[in-house]
């Protein structure tokens, strides 16, 4: 597949922008010609910087307001274009993309629009170069990609073809099946974006709010297979319009980019099997079975602060390593490593961010097949030097400096915990009154949230659950969840806008994102109060207007009310499904505790208590005894 992407997409000037682009893995480019009127170098010069970038010039765009003007505008609008064509000689391209005209002069008329359009491709092939059509979904007469494609098949010119774009066909929810009819080879060019769904202007909407497939609301997919299914074998290019993506990080966004585009083509090659789609050997999206381990990078107080915590928690410390100073917690199916090494990589994280989450273990069908399909779509595998007897777990690096593990049972990397630590666990030092990981809490910045779900949804079979909004006292937080196909691995995702928030303090302090708080099950949640209470674990405090109001809300059986309130439980329902949670006060640099018992039929984390959680946390500040640095 010739992967494309427009330079429009993604930040800095043409040479950052050329630089990331290659970087990432892509065919080619599409020059948006503003980008290249910015650029000090000639037409020459950019072809070959360019090339120099082993990226080809895969289209030069765009050009606007060219067909059925009347004179002298459609004059002008042909030497104009015959301008643009001495440009795209110089730069080495020979496609060009018209967009439908949205000039008021403008006069309409398919058979008016073909008759210039045929024109042009004469004049074009004169040159050796093709022309490209495309219909903008606000175009002022042409704005269908089938008016578009019978506009092309009227004019009837082998240098005349049809330019493909998701949004213009699916922001006007307008069906991509009639694609199928069109013949492949007069499809010159496809460009693909997704974005959210959100009622507003469709200029407006095009233009600030496109992401990648994958991140979005659009059945991108759908439209893909109806373009496989003609038999088109040219570029597939993305063309991003974002005001997140202009000032974001240009490798991060170009990565993102050719990771979402592999993914929607290995799924396109999945379902149209007749299709010609050539890509890597990708295995299909792994299953995440659970979370296998949380490492914890901790030294000096804070290695003692989160060893009270943990035997706090009910937790057992079941397991020194053999070469490190790394220990093994465990209660239930919990583990919890607690790495204190002054080197490697839980050694850099501590000296940078202090008591952190350092690693993650994930349990998955396949751990081979986990870490092949991360590098094909862009991941860098992460290793250490191995000690006597230590075994060759898969990782890789994920975004924001965090480190992912894989683990299976079929390659008998689960033995780890027997192979490599002194010390067996045994069922009564595992029983507790936490049973295993509801969730884990990733916290970012709100622009990197789109990353980190298109990170977990294009490498694993995960979902993603609708964003929700979470009130701070002092601020916004946008929250969204992934979880596994059966629902048993969850982690949300909270991107802050603000270091005023709690979420946004937590990511200034880890420049950016790390696990922010660890929720783990119950099957009692007052048996479970009760039990931490007693070994010292501090329940955070809520006030009593909270359950004033629950009273208000719900209709509880007897005194179900004051044990919740005796106990500081919050609660929800969903569609009379229950769900009990307690938490923390904030730890060291933010980090927190939650416990929650969960109905099977509850499918969400509370929300509603959110606000009041914050507050009740910010008021509560660090537990006591907790070094604030």
């Amino acid at each position: 597949m010739k992967a494309s992407i427009a330079t429009v997409s993604i930040s800095g000037n043409l040479v950052e922008k050329l630089k990331a682009i290659s970087s990432a893995g892509f065919y080619g480019v599409e020059i948006f010609e503003q980008d290249f009127i910015a650029h000090d170098g000639t037409p020459r010069d950019v072809g070959n910087m360019v090339r120099d970038f082993g990226l080809e010039i895969t289209l030069f765009q765009p050009f606007r307001d060219f067909e059925c003007l009347p004179e002298p505008l459609r004059s002008k609008a042909f030497d104009r274009m015959e301008r643009k064509f001495d440009v795209m000689q110089e730069l080495g391209t020979d496609l060009v993309l018209i967009c439908s005209s949205v000039h008021p002069a403008s006069l309409g008329g398919i058979d008016r629009a073909a008759d210039d359009l045929r024109e042009l491709g004469q004049r074009a092939a004169e040159r050796g170069l093709r022309v490209g059509y495309e219909a903008l979904a606000w175009g002022r007469h042409v704005n269908d990609h089938r008016d578009a494609w019978e506009i092309v098949r009227r004019a009837n010119h082998p240098n005349t073809g049809l330019i493909l774009d998701s949004f213009h066909t699916l922001g006007r929810k307008l069906s991509p099946e009639s694609i199928r009819s069109i013949p492949g080879d007069r499809i010159f060019f496809v460009q693909v974006a997704d974005a959210p769904a959100i009622e507003m202007d469709l200029l407006y909407w095009s233009r600030h709010f496109r992401n990648m497939p994958g991140e979005g609301d659009l059945d991108v997919k759908h439209f893909m297979q109806a373009v496989a299914a003609t038999g088109y074998d040219g570029p597939v290019s993305l063309e991003i319009f974002n005001d997140q993506f202009r000032g974001g990080n240009p490798s991060t966004v170009a990565l993102d980019g050719y990771r979402s585009l592999m993914a929607l083509m290995d799924d396109v090659r999945r379902v149209e099997p007749e299709a010609s789609i050539d890509l890597p050997d990708l295995p299909e999206r792994v299953v995440v079975e659970g979370i296998e381990f949380i490492e914890f990078a901790a030294r000096g107080d804070e290695f003692t602060f989160l060893s009270d915590l943990l035997m706090q928690l009910g937790f057992s410390r079941v397991g020194i390593h053999r070469n490190k100073a790394i220990a093994l917690w465990q209660q239930g199916n919990i583990r919890i490593v607690v790495n204190s090494e002054t080197a490697g990589h839980a050694g850099a994280v501590w000296s940078a961010k202090g008591l952190s989450v350092c690693d993650i273990g994930l349990r998955v069908n396949s751990a081979g097949d986990a870490l092949r399909r991360a590098r094909t779509l862009g991941a860098k595998p992460f290793a250490q030097p191995l000690g006597p007897g230590e075994l060759d777990i898969p990782a890789i690096r994920g975004l924001g400096g965090s480190v992912f593990h894989f683990i299976d049972a079929e390659s008998g990397l689960a033995e780890v915990w027997h192979q490599e630590f002194e010390g067996k666990p045994t069922a009564a030092a595992t029983e507790g009154p936490l049973k295993a990981f509801d969730h884990i809490a990733q916290t970012m910045n709100y622009q990197d949230m789109l990353s980190w779900s298109l990170f977990f949804t294009s490498l694993f079979q995960m979902k993603k659950l609708p964003m929700i909004d979470v009130v701070d006292p002092d601020g916004l937080v946008r929250s969204q969840a992934i979880e596994s196909e059966d629902r048993k691995t969850k982690i949300t995702l909270n991107g802050a806008e603000t270091h005023r928030t709690l979420a946004g303090s937590f990511a200034a302090k880890h420049f950016g994102a790390a696990v922010q708080h660890l929720a783990f099950s119950t099957e009692d949640v007052f048996d479970a109060a009760e039990a931490l209470s007693s070994n010292g674990f501090e329940i955070l405090p809520i006030p009593g207007n909270y359950y004033a109001d629950l009273a208000a809300r719900f209709d509880f059986p007897d005194d179900l009310l004051e044990r919740l309130r005796a106990a500081n439980i919050l609660y929800d329902e969903e569609n009379g499904a229950p769900f009990f949670q307690f938490y923390s006060r904030q730890t060291a640099g933010g980090l927190f505790i939650e416990i929650v018992q969960r109905d099977a039929a509850y499918s969400g984390f509370g929300a509603p208590n959110a606000p009041f959680r914050i507050a009740a946390q910010k008021r509560a500040g660090l537990a006591k005894g907790m070094p604030a640095t």
